[in-house]
């Protein structure tokens, strides 16, 4: 399941790899630029410290 998100600051996708239990978040704009984390919260956090 792939779910996009309007944050206020970015967009980005955001997967749950199942057999690792981390979300991997996407930056919508470049899919090169990703972020895992064991929230949500956390890989949308690495996400935004690396853009």
């Amino acid at each position: 399941m792939i779910t996009t998100f309007d944050n206020t600051n970015m967009q980005y996708r955001v997967t749950l790899n199942t057999d690792l239990n981390l979300f991997i978040v996407f930056d919508k704009k470049d899919k090169n630029h990703v972020a895992t984390g064991v929230t949500i919260e956390k890989a949308v956090q690495e996400l935004q410290k690396t853009k």
